[in-house]
């Protein structure tokens, strides 16, 4: 069995759009010097004290994904928008937020106060 890759360019070496969103969001992040980017067989994860947001392929779990990359984003409450995909409530206190991506531009200035709120409650 090959070993799990080391970095976000191995992770998704053949898909250029979760690999372009993860810089973006890198971009986003500069703020938090703490910020610890961890790459799984299937993720892309951003953690301070803990894990608040997430790039991953929703083509390697489904025949005919919707788009190339989701950005999954950790907050303390419900956002009502309808950019994303779905919101789910995995604990008492923190709402998973899923914003399916098919250009890293969509990454844009409302994605970025996300990321910004969920990194500094995540420190």
């Amino acid at each position: 069995m090959e070993g799990a890759p080391q970095t976000p360019e191995e992770l998704f070496a053949a898909h250029p759009v979760p690999l372009a969103v993860v810089h973006r969001v890198r971009g986003v992040l500069t703020a938090w010097p703490d910020v610890e980017v961890r790459t799984s067989r299937s993720q892309v994860s951003y953690r301070r004290c803990r894990g608040f947001a997430y790039v991953w392929r929703p083509g390697q779990y489904l025949g005919r994904p919707a788009a190339p990359a989701v950005l999954s984003i950790a907050l303390g409450r419900t956002d009502p928008s309808p950019r994303f995909k779905e919101v789910v409530h995995p604990s008492p206190m923190h709402w998973l937020h899923h914003l399916e991506i098919t250009t890293a531009d969509e990454v844009d200035a409302e994605v970025a106060s996300w990321l910004v709120e969920a990194a500094g409650r995540a420190g």
